[in-house]
């Protein structure tokens, strides 16, 4: 793809009308934080029910935040009803936003006396402030951590106004509440400014929730996508669309927005285009939101669409859409022609949807058609070994530390490998895969112990994508989505073999798959598991195989690569590669706790209706409209 796949040779030049896509820097999420704004009115010097009073153990609860909060992470702290006994503008920023001093914010909270009033509206306006704008081109995530054990006292602002029009206007901004030992109207406003604030809410009956919800949504703010590439603004109409060369962008997109870019494309080459929206973790969605790439030509041309939609309601996840140009070998249609092509991505929700920008990342890349005399390997459309039956690596799991996006996502080897995943968050890791070979793994998501009167089910979730970042689905052989409901939960997934001529198949298990390299693997927990699980991460076990062995290029006949790499043998038992859990990656592990133990399986629950698959018929593709 861009910067690894050689670009086609110059094609016509752009139309006028196009303009040339504009910011050459790169820009990435180093610019998030943090500004926790702690509810200091009267209430909070109530005993929460243990002999302590409610302040204290929010003191302690925000120690324990700033504890697991990454080294100089940008972090504030504001406060509100802690000057006066009366008083509606009694909010203040006891430390501002910046690098992280853990000392210091225990310090100055250890200094917060309760006794005034509850101005939220006011105090949500001021810690917006109060967090510092992105560097040029730069998307971060901004987040105003809520905590509170009441409802507001004083009028206007009104909270959840106040949170609506911030999470419109602020760019990557999110709102997440905690309410500490709250019920009725106090519970309804504390979710109303979260759902409204692009963010998550999160109930704390007693002091270890009160600790467990707040490093979740602390983590959640530190851990954001890790954006890159150029600033790029698409166009409302095809005729105004930014010409585009093979690179990757980044972008926003509104609700029932469509963005149009511009590329110019040989006859011959493949042209492969991804838009990743990201929006806040957890944010409100409904299950048939949705993200669709298209790529058009001429005036009524339409190559080829893509839809790819949540199928949840529990809350916002990363979603990729991918399409493909693909020319004919007989060259015969309308959208084999060389010439100016637009891409388009839109963006479909629903009303009580978030109603924010998203961030998009794209990518464009061109793959040159293989030389002339060269006869490519047939398409391998079937699983084969790869199927679920394979036997994939057994033994102790080692240590790894998923990604944020696909920029950061952790290489792994073929093995055995265990993470932590938060509620709402989704990890990323990526498996280098040759011609000819296939990836297969399980995602096992960790028996752990649930809160009292859980009542919840969540889910987990997996995707795969090509290193052209292409959503592969199971094809009726694999299911992306588990129910979790603290108990073990098991996910299959895999792909078929990777074949140059797999672009000529037209299901979407197969077509994608079609040129070697990084493939990527997200893992998801839903935002409800918040809900359910005690410990404030869930652990995450990943069994990972690469099977067949490597062919030194994509042409029939291509010999094998020197070192037998296949794991074709394992039908019967363990994997010999189970021992090579070290990978070929071997930075970013944070010897983290034990997970899951091996053997998880899926949980089973009667008459429950859950999750479909983000493949299977989410996908609809059309090539060459005449």
């Amino acid at each position: 793809m861009a910067g690894a796949l050689p670009a086609a040779a110059a094609g016509p030049g752009a139309h006028e009308g196009h303009r040339a896509a504009a910011a050459p820097g790169t820009a990435a999420s180093d610019d998030s934080s943090l500004v926790m704004v702690l509810d200091s009115s009267g209430s909070m010097a109530d005993d929460d029910g243990t002999g302590r009073t409610r302040i204290e153990t929010a003191r302690e609860a925000v120690g324990t935040v700033v504890d697991g909060l990454p080294d100089h992470y940008p972090t504030g702290l504001r406060v509100y009803g802690a000057d006066r006994s009366r008083g509606c503008t009694d909010t203040r920023l006891l430390r501002r936003v910046q690098p992280l001093d853990r000392a210091a914010v225990k310090q100055a909270v250890a200094g917060v006396r309760p006794r005034g009033d509850t101005p939220i509206g006011l105090s949500l306006q001021k810690a917006a402030e109060d967090l510092p704008g992105p560097a040029d081109g730069a998307m971060a995530t901004r987040t105003i951590l809520l905590i509170s054990d009441g409802e507001g006292n004083c009028g206007t602002p009104q909270p959840c106004e106040v949170a609506e029009q911030l999470g419109k206007d602020g760019a990557g901004l999110r709102i997440d509440t905690v309410g500490f030992q709250v019920k009725g109207r106090a519970r309804e406003q504390l979710d109303c400014i979260a759902a409204a604030g692009n963010g998550r809410y999160y109930d704390a009956p007693d002091a270890k929730a009160l600790a467990r919800q707040l490093q979740r949504a602390s983590q959640l703010s530190a851990d954001g996508y890790r954006f890159r590439g150029k600033r790029v603004e698409g166009a409302a109409t095809g005729e105004r669309a930014p010409l585009l060369a093979p690179g990757q962008y980044l972008d926003t997109i509104g609700p029932g927005e469509k963005r149009y870019y511009a590329v110019d494309l040989d006859a011959v080459s493949t042209a492969d285009f991804s838009a990743t929206a990201v929006p806040q973790p957890g944010a409100a969605v409904d299950t048939f939101d949705a993200l669709r790439t298209s790529v058009e030509y001429g005036t009524d041309s339409s190559c080829a669409t893509n839809t790819e939609r949540f199928y949840q309601k529990e809350g916002a996840t990363p979603l990729t859409s991918a399409v493909a140009r693909i020319p004919a070998p007989e060259g015969t249609r309308v959208c084999d022609r060389a010439g100016c092509y637009r891409l388009v991505v839109e963006r479909e929700s629903k009303n009580g949807s978030d109603a924010a920008r998203w961030p998009l990342e794209l990518v464009h890349g061109v793959e040159a058609p293989l030389k002339k005399g060269v006869t490519p390997a047939a398409s391998e459309p079937e699983y084969g070994v790869g199927d679920r039956s394979a036997a994939l690596p057994s033994g102790d799991p080692r240590d790894a530390r998923g990604g944020t996006g696909f920029n950061d996502a952790k290489q792994l080897g073929r093995g055995v490998w265990r993470d932590r995943i938060l509620p709402s968050q989704t990890l990323w890791y990526k498996v280098p895969v040759g011609w000819g070979q296939q990836v297969r793994y399980d995602v096992e998501f960790a028996n752990e112990p649930t809160v009292e009167q859980a009542s919840w089910y969540s889910y987990g979730a997996t995707q795969l994508f090509t290193p052209g970042r292409f959503p592969v689905g199971g094809g009726g052989e694999f299911t992306s989505t588990a129910v979790y409901s603290g108990r073990p939960a098991a996910i299959r997934m895999g792909s078929v073999p990777v074949s140059w001529t797999n672009r000529y198949e037209y299901r979407p298990t197969v077509q994608p798959v079609h040129t070697g390299g990084d493939f990527y693997i997200s893992v998801t927990l839903g935002a409800r598991a918040a809900e359910i699980a005690e410990n404030p991460q869930i652990g995450v076990v990943l069994r990972v195989s690469v099977l067949g062995d490597e062919r030194a290029g994509p042409e029939h006949g291509a010999p094998a690569l020197g070192k037998k790499t296949g794991d074709r043998a394992d039908k019967r038992g363990n994997s010999p590669s189970a021992a090579d859990s070290d990978g070929t990656g071997g930075a970013g592990w944070t010897g983290i706790a034990a997970a899951a133990g091996a053997g998880a399986v899926v949980v089973v629950i009667a008459g429950l209706v859950f999750v479909r698959s983000r493949r299977g018929v989410v996908t609809q593709t059309t090539r060459g409209s005449a």
